[in-house]
């Protein structure tokens, strides 16, 4: 028992021996070429960062190239490794490939959102502090990652959208600002233009909004009882409810103190005395 332990341990140690006297040389080569190939994927990862950072390209797409070259030129560096200590790398490529359609499809939908992080990266249809609305959700661009865009809506709300499901759909893209609309009645026999002249120094007044894009006022329709005026103006979209706040509040002081009637619905009954008296 114990000498055939002997034997076969003899017989390894003959086997590493040669291998050593055979491949001593390529060994050492072998470890030189990594660790000239890990210094020479460091150094061009990082400069592949500085010259894209340079020319001011996103800082996530900088990331994710910088990485996906760092790890390239290591594989390489590896097979090329092994290859000069006379291991086959065939069959680790053929391990590889196998092992990468395997997770190509168990994370289609991870990738198509990398994919898709990639594409707003590259074509930038909207930053961080843009105001979008995709599929019915609005709200303030906070981050954009390779997989998810996060967005703050009026409620302060984080809203993740996967970005697969922005790429290829209709975007609305009012940058940093928000359309804030109001409107308020007033009497058939008070004077419109004044009432617009009035509401438009309220919304020149006010430091938070916009005077490019222009606020609009006019006359919106003419209801039962008074004509309605309308007024749109922008405003930054994380301050949108205090500025629509106080806006309204503006409005309805400055007509108020112009002794402008704000008019509310109204009936008129006639009664027949005929119909009385029957």
């Amino acid at each position: 028992m114990i000498s055939s332990e002997i034997e076969q341990f003899e017989k390894y140690y003959t086997m590493l021996t040669e291998y050593m006297v055979t491949y001593s040389m390529q060994i050492v080569g072998a470890i030189f070429i990594v660790l000239i190939g890990l210094w020479i994927a460091q150094k061009l990862a990082k400069f592949v960062a500085a010259l894209m950072t340079r020319h001011n390209v996103d800082i996530t797409l900088t990331n994710f190239v910088s990485s996906v070259v760092k790890v390239l030129l290591i594989v390489m560096v590896i097979i090329i490794a092994l290859g000069k200590i006379g291991i086959s790398v065939t069959p680790f490529v053929a391990a590889i490939g196998a092992a990468s359609l395997g997770a190509g499809l168990a994370l289609q939908g991870m990738l198509s959102n990398y994919g898709a992080g990639l594409a707003i990266i590259a074509t930038r249809p909207f930053v961080v502090g843009d105001t979008i609305e995709v599929k019915n959700v609005s709200g303030q661009v906070k981050t954009i990652e390779l997989g998810y865009t996060i967005l703050i809506n009026e409620e302060k709300v984080e809203i993740t959208i996967p970005n697969k499901h922005i790429v290829g759909e209709i975007l609305h893209n009012s940058f940093s600002y928000s359309l804030v609309k109001g409107e308020i009645d007033i009497a058939y026999s008070a004077c419109s233009d004044n009432a617009i002249s009035l509401i438009e120094d309220v919304l020149k007044a006010h430091e938070l909004v916009a005077q490019n894009p222009l606020s609009q006022v006019g006359i919106e329709r003419f209801a039962d009882s008074g004509v309605t005026i309308s007024y749109r103006y922008w405003v930054p979209t994380t301050k949108i409810i205090e500025t629509k706040l106080a806006i309204n509040g503006g409005v309805y002081k400055a007509i108020n103190n112009a002794d402008i009637e704000i008019p509310f619905p109204q009936r008129i009954v006639t009664i027949n005395k005929s119909d009385i008296e029957s």
